[in-house]
């Protein structure tokens, strides 16, 4: 990364903290990013837009920003379409990749469509949460099954149900995070993560890390606090394993339209070691529980680097043309 002119990156706003549930997270990962820029000399500064007015980052000279945002209104399009605006170029995925990555079922509905496999699902509106309707769901999809909020990140919302018993009140908890509940059919097998660097042609898969979490329960204490949880990097796969993984990960990333970075976590089915992708985020975690600095680092790219590298990367989707006389 010695090849970074840090000068020509210019006042650098690192997005944190948010409006969304995972508000606490984004947090960390924010102040992790913005000490790493600032260790190699960038011109780095916080900015939480849940208490500041985006219109400050172009009132106050801002040059770029890192999207250190997650879940809802950091995540989804929206900061992308209000930095777009304001022509100020940014770390990771543009406004619509970031939109449908963020939406699980429309994610489900690409993925398909370009013929990559993600397990069998349900999606219930708010006109099918009635108990008649979701006693359904298991005939369809089998147990165990796996319900969660439509659009949501970090295991929010999130729950295993083993018998039809608990499909209404796992509805009824991740209607609480989204209108709409994804009902997915539950894979048995690894659970494993492989993040993607680039855009186009260029992007290319980090090394894949194989999750271990108690009683294979991967959820929000697990993945932010918890020490029992373990990553495995290098995977322990066999090679031909982690390479289709790698593949089918860069794959998903271009279909979506993904660019500079992102994270598709997956499931790989015991039975046969077929692998599933879950879904796609488009601004991963920079804690120092999170998974992309530990592949990274397994490739030889320190933290430090792999936050320059995200920041000389930052673009818009729309490229001003010259005004015309």
């Amino acid at each position: 990364m010695s090849t970074v002119d840090v000068k020509a990156l210019g006042k650098v706003a690192v997005l944190m903290g948010g409006s969304s549930a995972e508000r606490p997270v984004s947090l960390m990962s924010g102040e992790g990013v913005l000490k790493a820029l600032r260790s190699r000399g960038v011109d780095a500064h916080a900015f939480d837009p849940a208490e500041r007015d985006l219109g400050d980052l172009k009132r106050e000279g801002f040059d770029r920003c890192f999207i250190a945002l997650h879940g809802r209104h950091g995540e989804d399009g929206t900061v992308q379409g209000a930095l777009e605006l304001l022509g100020i170029p940014y770390t990771g995925s543009g406004v619509m990749a970031s939109a449908v990555a963020m939406d699980k079922v429309m994610t489900k509905r690409v993925w398909l469509a370009e013929g990559l496999p993600t397990p069998r699902w349900r999606r219930l509106s708010t006109e099918e949460h009635s108990r008649e309707i979701v006693r359904e769901v298991p005939d369809a999809l089998g147990l165990p099954l796996i319900v969660k909020p439509a659009r949501e990140g970090s295991s929010f919302g999130v729950t295993k149900v083993r018998g039809y018993s608990g499909m209404q009140e796992a509805v009824t908890l991740a209607a609480q995070y989204d209108p709409d509940v994804l009902c997915e059919e539950f894979i048995d097998g690894d659970e494993v993560t492989c993040p993607v660097l680039g855009e186009g042609e260029a992007s290319a898969a980090l090394p894949v890390i194989r999750i271990q979490a108690p009683d294979g329960n991967y959820d929000f204490e697990h993945k932010y606090y918890s020490e029992d949880t373990r990553y495995l990097v290098p995977s322990g796969l066999p090679e031909a394993e982690e390479r289709e993984i790698q593949r089918l990960v860069v794959a998903a990333y271009r279909a979506l339209g993904c660019r500079g970075w992102g994270r598709a976590d997956l499931m790989i089915r015991a039975s046969d070691r077929k692998p599933f992708l879950l879904e796609m985020n488009t601004s991963p975690g920079m804690t120092g529980h999170s998974l992309v600095p530990q592949s990274a680092q397994a490739a030889g790219i320190s933290y430090e680097d792999l936050c320059l590298r995200l920041l000389a990367g930052a673009t818009l989707d729309s490229h001003p043309t010259a005004a015309q006389p």
